[in-house]
């Protein structure tokens, strides 16, 4: 009985915490049902390992104990916290830093549980099928602790020695389109900074250095400032003011700036939350492209820098990108180069419709944040769900090539750290190339 209430409980605490977190971020419900599950698994793992916990010294039990259940602790006590103090007032650092070590303790956690159930299982069918006990089972169980133990240390050293481990990528783009007075044009990209995922300044004074090192002609940042909300900007526009580039800096939104990632008191509050957005760009100086278009002349030349709205192929995404919109009363014969968050967009709409767009940039994939990238070896933990995870791209259609390049970004989302995949500072260089 006593046991049935316990399990009654936690499975009403469960439903009850993710019910609320939903409440909270109504656009993350695949990572909640993921959530909900590792819960339930925790429950399971800690049945699988209870017993041995209890054999050992009274203080060891202890520890070991509170340890254990510290991940789940910690979740419900964040989520207490968040009805006294909203999520988008936290200490922008401290939210990041805490989240993350959650994270990597979820994750990291589901090693054990899945190798000591598939252990489980082979046990049974070997005692099963030939009456033997597999007492080496014991020894996965351990190593697969031991695993977890140095997957999350892993992450870890990810938050802190890769996370703003910038790397400049640069990119040759030969095309005859591109007019004379443009040839050797330098375009630097830069994606996906999330502020409300920063954690130290002072790298963000780094990698703006970092651009303006590179000389460019022309700045375009791809999306995503923010992660919840523009109030995440305090203190940050003083190092986002020392870029410099001669045509100027060029910026579209990405899925995350529009707010729809938290809920707002009322509509009011997330109309404020977008007018804010505007304001910073605005005192930035920057030229924010909102399914509209702009030419750069040099010379007798000119070419068409077009910015779209955030477009996502699935419906969790927002879909205002409205490329005949962006390019109303542009000069279709000059060389195009379009913005868009979700390169998802170019696969989807400007490739089959827009072929004659010649080169887009997009971020918002981050690369994974996890994965390898050593010389041809290319694999991130998007690979498998989303192939423009990263890095060139080109198709052809009705005489026209179509190119994109997707940024690996700046920041991170979720997760503050980066293993594998380091954080990326684009640079396009435009080549006149003879018909």
């Amino acid at each position: 009985m006593k046991k049935a209430l316990s399990l009654a409980l936690f499975f009403s605490g469960a439903i009850a915490l993710i019910l609320i977190l939903f409440s909270f971020f109504p656009k993350y419900q695949g990572v909640l049902i993921f959530l909900f599950v590792f819960l339930l698994g925790d429950l399971v793992l800690w049945v699988l390992v209870r017993k041995r916990i209890l054999c050992l010294k009274p203080l060891t039990r202890i520890l070991l104990t509170l340890l254990y259940w510290l991940p789940a602790a910690s979740l419900a006590a964040l989520v207490l916290f968040g009805f006294f103090r909203p999520f988008i007032l936290w200490n922008v650092t401290v939210k990041a830093i805490l989240l993350s070590l959650l994270m990597m303790t979820i994750v990291a956690k589901m090693i054990p549980l899945l190798i000591s159930l598939l252990s489980r299982l082979i046990g049974l069918l070997s005692y099963l099928l030939f009456n033997a006990r597999a007492a080496w089972l014991r020894w996965i169980e351990l190593g697969a602790w031991i695993t977890g133990g140095l997957f999350w240390l892993t992450l870890g050293l990810g938050m802190i020695t890769w996370v703003y481990d910038f790397k400049v990528t640069t990119v040759d783009f030969p095309s005859a389109r591109v007019p004379a007075s443009f040839n050797n044009f330098r375009i630097v990209q830069f994606s996906d900074v999330h502020l409300g995922n920063w954690t130290c300044r002072e790298k963000l004074k780094e990698a703006v250095a970092r651009i303006n090192e590179l000389k460019p002609d022309l700045i375009v940042f791809t999306g995503d400032m923010f992660t919840f909300s523009t109030a995440e900007g305090k203190g940050f526009s003083q190092y986002l003011k020392q870029l410099h580039a001669r045509y100027g800096i060029v910026a579209i939104m990405g899925n995350h700036d529009y707010g729809d990632y938290v809920r707002w008191e009322n509509p009011l509050a997330k109309n404020m939350n977008l007018e804010d957005l505007h304001r910073f760009y605005k005192d930035l100086g920057w030229n924010l492209l909102l399914n509209r278009s702009l030419s750069i002349k040099s010379g007798p030349d000119s070419i068409n820098i077009i910015g779209v709205q955030n477009w996502g192929a699935t419906k969790r995404f927002q879909r205002y990108g409205d490329i005949i919109k962006a390019e109303h009363g542009i000069n279709r014969s000059c060389f195009c180069l379009l913005l868009s968050h979700d390169p998802s967009y170019w696969d989807s709409i400007i490739c089959r419709q827009h072929p004659e767009i010649d080169l887009t940039l997009s971020g918002h994939t981050h690369g994974g944040q996890l994965g390898i990238e050593s010389g041809t070896l290319k694999w991130s933990i998007l690979s498998w769900s989303n192939p423009l995870w990263g890095g060139f791209y080109t198709k052809n259609k009705a005489g026209f090539t179509s190119s994109l390049y997707v940024n690996r970004g700046l920041g991170t989302v979720g997760y503050a750290g980066r293993v594998g995949i380091r954080p990326e500072i684009t640079l396009i260089i435009l080549h006149s190339k003879q018909r």
